[in-house]
């Protein structure tokens, strides 16, 4: 199968399948702004006046709307090169969808990871300055991780990366966020939508808590998170194993229950069009019961209570954004410490705490190729978290 292209895609080799979409021009308001001269990319979920929505499925799905982000940034002076693909309507963490997915942007062999998987591709190919992506169970941070690219989910609810026009996945965990080669870009474009003055932060005292859990990545990540932390101490940090418990106990039937809400008109089809995982998700999703729901909200409450707690007595954590470097196309079990384990338990159950919870977190690159780590702020300190990774990345 092949996605949906312009007139000119020609011109614009994709081998990776990372567009779904590129009009002729781009996509311009202003051609003044802070952000102007800048070009992005928009995850297929933002709607776009004028351009198709397809979330990257052969179903049909719900229109969002004009994306007020879209908007913003236009305004801003930026211009939109077109729309990227994702993992099939967001619900998966590898970038397979009902057009063929998209391919890692140096092996084609791998995966780029999801579900923002075009969007990294763009940013790490240099297609695009910054790219628009989601994440709600760690679908920007994973593939920034796996694209060795800079991911930011900021605090749920900031008022500088408005949702409203964006085809939802789970309204609870929902986040938009940009994608870039570096942080630099990333804090541009954040002063310029408002989001409050950055600076680079010292890490001289500051208390790090490092979330690590024995025998969940693979010997390559967790001496990879290990250095990262030498490096802080050595800025004068200190660092402190930190223990947190695995939340898809919540994280999967809100996410599930919220998705099948969203997509219940094509579930009402026989055959709707999905790729058969995602259709399975969204019949379990629908099948399960307000009672079931009701305690997956409950368990998230006292998992926030546990994360604020944490976030008190440190002042940022780091932890590991994927388990292993980018797996093969296909693979669906990797090895790690531990043993064997299913490849989607074992990525979103690093990331899944901190968009079920709404911090915000940095994916940034480590010292090891397509291998990332997470830096984990306080609800609401979003230049705080960007000021000490300015420090990092200068």
């Amino acid at each position: 199968m092949t996605a949906m292209t312009s007139p000119d895609s020609a011109s614009f080799p994709d081998p990776q399948r990372a567009w779904v979409y590129r009009p002729a021009q781009p996509l311009q308001t202003h051609d003044a702004g802070p952000l102007a001269g800048l070009t992005f990319s928009v995850k297929d979920l933002y709607g776009v006046p004028g351009w198709p929505l397809t979330a990257s499925t052969r179903a049909p799905v719900p229109d969002p709307g004009a994306s007020v982000l879209v908007g913003r940034l236009l305004e801003l002076g930026a211009a939109a090169l077109g729309k990227t693909h994702l993992h099939e309507v967001a619900l998966g963490i590898t970038g397979m969808n009902g057009y063929g997915g998209t391919t890692h942007p140096r092996d084609p062999e791998r995966v780029p990871g999801g579900s923002s998987s075009g969007a990294a591709v763009s940013v790490a190919l240099g297609q695009v300055d910054f790219a628009l992506g989601t994440d709600t169970g760690g679908s920007i941070r994973v593939p920034a991780a796996w694209c060795s690219v800079v991911g930011y989910k900021p605090t749920k609810g900031h008022p500088a990366w408005s949702t409203e026009g964006v085809l939802p996945l789970s309204w609870t965990c929902d986040h938009a966020g940009p994608l870039a080669r570096d942080l630099s870009m990333v804090v541009r474009v954040y002063q310029a939508l408002g989001g409050g003055h950055v600076t680079p932060q010292d890490w001289q005292d500051v208390r790090v808590g490092l979330w690590l859990p024995e025998g969940w990545t693979d010997e390559t990540v967790r001496d990879a998170v290990l250095a990262y932390a030498d490096d802080l101490k050595a800025r004068g940090a200190t660092v402190t194993p930190v223990d947190l418990p695995e939340m898809l106990d919540a994280y999967s039937p809100i996410v599930l229950s919220e998705a099948a809400r969203v997509h219940a008109e094509a579930l009402q089809q026989p055959d709707p069009g999905f790729l058969p995982f995602t259709l399975m998700s969204l019949r379990n999703g629908a099948a399960l019961s307000e009672e079931e729901v009701q305690a997956a909200h409950e368990r998230r409450t006292e998992y926030r209570v546990l994360l604020d707690r944490l976030l008190a007595e440190f002042d940022v954590l780091l932890a590991p954004a994927v388990p292993t470097p980018p797996p093969l196309i296909g693979q669906d079990e990797v090895t790690l410490l531990e043993g064997p384990q299913v490849l989607r338990r074992a990525v979103l159950r690093l990331n899944t705490p901190f968009s079920l919870l709404g911090a915000p977190v940095l994916s940034l690159p480590s010292s090891v190729p397509d291998v990332g780590v997470q830096l984990v702020g306080r609800h609401g300190q979003d230049e705080r978290l960007l000021g000490l990774g300015l420090s990092l990345e200068s």
